[in-house]
């Protein structure tokens, strides 16, 4: 049996890092050849990368967020189908690597003694290992065990944090725990003892003679007993917000509360002073369910707004990490943003016309797809680019140069569970309606079902947005750097409409167009606007070879 290391693969041209969107498989879990391992992102293609052996998954590369390297280690596996003489990559571990499994020192097995001594109960300890190049020293930030646990060879004992890395550290040993290394918010050095643990593994008669029983008094370094009990709480008082609290347990003058970030914004958002809470978490750190028994009990009638409310006040806050697509929306929207100065055009439209033109070839069209507005819109900006091929570009702001583009290759924001996609449909000039509609329905398909290529995520020229039905009366659309333009299509309504005569009841919309004011002028993207509109209000104009 060895271990044999998944590296992330070359996955596109051009990639030089992934981040990693889903995990799927665990630490000992047992795999297949060609099991899906985990699911990694570029740009916005979403890959998943299949096992090379079967085995056993003893080590995972980092946590849903992450950004790898191509060609790093991914998953480590234990397996006796590798190449003959193979040796797995002695790699280490960086200290951004963010929540890891670091591998145990593997220890050699005893030979089974002929005597009871060799078996008797005797105390190793588990060190801090080397956390990363250029560590020399990690904070203690949870404990997973305390005095008297039984533990299991890599049961995690500990999290320990140097950077922003936090990494969990498992056993070497069965065995029961004697002593812990330490408090929470405590720095040991690397090598320092960590936990010592009462066990019969791991040593031969000869080790076992150089293995004392207990700690010496004389070793440089101070092993502290954990708390036996939680701190106790004291009866209820009331503070300002006329909620119940604990009074202030025994700390040591200037020592500093221990809380999570989450917990002190919580407590400061619902007026308690953690200082007069108990906590009973590790080394006394006040944790949610602290201020959970808090919240359970309601305040004091007098300090509520309302003698006769029966309002609940909520406090609490969910984190919710942006990782995946999500995150990579939020790169692209900040870079539009902050680099395009954005100009807004919003005109409405009476699409009476077209909505009867609509209606009149969905009747006859047999089997082919169901005619919807976006179709003719498409149709409508590929003949309205042959008179302002301005708006079909890209601006290379760093370069200084505008690419005008002759093909209309149009992208189509869609929604998806994971967030906003744009696959792109490719020369809307030479498509007709019932073609576009099918290859606009396929394209939404794969996005929504998360398998679009990376071809048919990229390379589009201008941007359709629409709401639908949800849509609102106005927009103000982002551009999909780097184009030079982007149409959002609003919802529709049946409005009264003066006719110089009368009212008359007719189909509006509202179209909501945005602009890089940096090379279009306002003048130009007005009458853009307006071509538009002419369009979509004279839809036989739409076909009309002028």
């Amino acid at each position: 049996m060895e271990t044999l290391s998944v590296k992330l693969p070359d996955i596109g041209e051009g990639v030089t890092q992934a981040e990693i969107v889903e995990w799927h498989v665990a630490i000992g879990d047992t795999i297949e050849e060609d099991a899906t391992l985990v699911s990694v992102m570029t740009d916005k293609a979403t890959v998943d990368i299949p096992s090379l052996y079967s085995g056993t998954v003893r080590w995972l590369a980092g946590d849903v967020g992450e950004t790898l390297a191509i060609g790093a280690d991914l998953v480590r596996i234990a397996t006796d189908r590798g190449a003959p003489g193979e040796q797995p990559p002695n790699v280490e571990l960086s200290s951004q690597d963010a929540i890891v499994k670091l591998a145990a020192v593997p220890v050699p097995a005893s030979e089974p003694a002929a005597t009871s001594s060799s078996r008797s109960m005797h105390i190793l300890s588990v060190r801090l290992p080397d956390v990363g190049e250029g560590v020399t020293e990690a904070e203690l930030v949870e404990w997973h065990v305390q005095v008297g646990d039984l533990v299991r060879e890599d049961d995690v004992l500990a999290a320990v944090m140097t950077d922003k890395a936090t990494v969990e550290i498992p056993s070497l040993y069965t065995g029961k725990v004697t002593a812990l290394g330490g408090q929470i918010g405590e720095v040991l050095a690397v090598g320092a003892n960590l936990v010592l643990i009462e066990t019969t593994d791991g040593l031969s008669d000869d080790e076992a003679s150089r293995t004392p029983a207990a700690p010496s008094e004389e070793e440089t370094f101070e092993l502290k007993q954990s708390a036996k009990e939680p701190p106790t709480r004291a009866a209820p008082t009331t503070n300002a917000s006329g909620r119940p609290i604990h009074a202030r347990p025994p700390r040591p003058e200037g020592t500093e509360v221990l809380a999570s970030p989450s917990v002190r914004a919580r407590a400061r958002d619902g007026g308690i002073d953690l200082r007069q809470v108990g906590g009973s978490g590790p080394a006394g750190r006040i944790i949610h369910s602290d201020l959970d028994v808090l919240f359970a009990v309601p305040a004091d009638p007098s300090t509520q707004l309302g003698s006769g409310s029966a309002r609940r006040v909520r406090t609490g806050v969910e984190e919710i990490k942006v990782v995946g697509m999500r995150r990579k929306i939020a790169e692209r929207m900040a870079i539009a943003n902050s680099r395009i100065p954005h100009i807004t055009v919003v005109e409405e439209v009476d699409v009476t016309a077209l909505e009867d033109l609509r209606e009149k070839l969905n009747a006859g069209r047999g089997e082919r797809p169901k005619l919807t507005v976006l179709p003719f819109v498409t149709a409508v900006l590929a003949r309205a680019f042959i008179d302002h091929p301005e708006m079909n570009a890209h601006f290379d702001d760093d370069a200084g140069v505008v690419h005008r583009h002759e093909a209309a290759h149009l992208g189509i924001a869609t929604m998806t569970d994971a967030g906003l996609v744009v696959p792109v449909f490719r020369h809307a000039e030479a498509a007709g309606l019932f073609e576009t509609a099918s290859e606009i329905s396929r394209l939404s398909s794969v996005a929504r079902n998360g398998k679009a290529s990376r071809d048919e995520l990229s390379g589009s020229t201008f941007t359709i947005t629409s709401l639908g039905r949800l849509g609102a009366i106005a927009t103000t659309p982002i551009i999909n750097h780097p184009e030079i333009a982007i149409l959002g299509i609003n919802k529709m309504a049946v409005r009264p409409m003066w006719d110089g005569t009368q009212f008359q009841p007719r189909k509006m919309m509202n179209i909501s167009a945005s602009f890089d004011h940096r090379v279009i002028d306002g003048m130009d993207a007005a009458l853009f606007v307006q071509k538009v509109k002419s369009l979509l209000e004279t839809p036989a104009l739409i076909f009309v070879d002028l």
